[in-house]
């Protein structure tokens, strides 16, 4: 593109989509692409000074004004990820269902009952245009992400209530600083040694919490943005009926007792809607740099310290022992690098 010259600021997903499949060209569902590739994982990156990026034409896009690299580089996996199963995934169905009723609004004064959000009866306004709930379980890296995600669409008026669910309690400080409306603290049922009967009594302490917070009815949108067995199963179960159980964290465990157990049953008579959501598109990169160009998402507010790419290479050796709640950015590959949180 003649837009891209040398010393242009770029940035990409970490998902380089083909172009050219199915997914990519009928779909519309490149985060799926076929072909995809990822650096780091599929070609070579990212830990690097330079890295040759295939398919740059498709997948770059110019970081603008105000936003520094280290800003743009903090997206990385975790921001992307949370915007598409946060914003896309959670409100995106939601936001065109509001765009086509008020458009019938405009043009006619049939609609003019709906659901009462307490009461869950029929009063005035339409049940499509009333602010979501929302639960994210995990409280790690990527549910932090989707917490400032939600904040900043909670700032738009879609989005009334952010519940955060974690075994930590200073991850849950964190969420809460971040913009968490509720925070609900449950213990490790991960563990091999919790029996099942004090499993299943968390699980019901956690329902309880979240009933609680949304008038006995669960929440619209839920979120497992941790990946395990019972974040899996409380997302699920937390889910208001009608509405969307939304699957983002990566399961690591793949022993069958590890695995969650779905009542498909449940599913099927609440009408819940299980969503999966894997990475990021290209052509949406922009309108997540705009957020923070304007302020709406403070990338800094999680970005803890920058270090060496030798100091890096320790600082993931040593998230083998524990997991830095904030972010470790590599911005110095010699000694006359400077630091990228200024603005470029």
């Amino acid at each position: 593109s003649s837009e891209l010259q040398i010393g242009t600021k770029v940035a990409i997903p970490f998902i380089l989509s083909c172009g050219s499949c199915i997914e990519c060209n009928v779909t519309n569902t490149p985060t799926i692409c076929l072909n995809q590739k990822q650096p780091g994982f599929t070609c070579f990156g990212s830990f690097a000074e330079y890295i040759k990026i295939d398919r740059a034409k498709r997948n770059l896009r110019i970081i603008p004004n105000g936003v520094s690299f280290v800003e743009a580089a903090a997206l990385g996996c975790r921001f992307t990820t949370a915007y598409r199963a946060v914003v896309q995934q959670g409100l995106g169905l939601e936001m065109r269902q509001q765009q086509s009723l008020q458009h019938s609004n405009d043009n006619s004064n049939r609609i003019n009952t709906a659901c009462n959000s307490t009461t869950n009866s029929c009063d005035s306004i339409s049940w499509l245009k009333r602010k979501k709930s929302i639960a994210i379980f995990g409280c790690g890296g990527l549910g932090l992400s989707c917490i400032m995600i939600a904040k900043a669409f909670q700032k738009e008026g879609m989005i009334h209530s952010i519940i955060a669910i974690d075994i930590s309690k200073n991850a849950l400080q964190k969420a809460n600083e971040l913009g968490a409306t509720h925070i609900i603290h449950t213990s490790n049922n991960n563990k091999s040694d919790i029996n099942h009967q004090t499993s299943m009594n968390e699980s019901v302490h956690v329902q309880e919490k979240i009933r609680q917070y949304t008038n006995g009815l669960g929440v619209e949108i839920s979120i497992d943005a941790a990946g395990f067995k019972t974040t899996c199963e409380n997302a699920l179960y937390a889910t208001r009926q009608g509405c969307k159980m939304i699957q983002v964290g990566l399961p690591i465990d793949t022993h069958s007792k590890e695995r969650p157990n779905i009542n498909m049953g449940f599913v099927a008579a609440k009408e819940i809607e299980i969503v999966g959501s894997h990475g990021f598109d290209a052509n949406d990169l922009p309108n997540l740099l705009e957020l923070i160009q304007q302020g709406r998402l403070d990338l800094k507010a999680l970005i803890e310290k920058e270090v060496t790419l030798e100091e890096g290479a320790q600082v993931l050796m040593n998230m083998e022992q524990s997991s830095p709640l904030g972010m470790t950015m590599i911005t110095k590959f010699d000694t006359s690098s400077v630091s990228g949180l200024s603005k470029l």
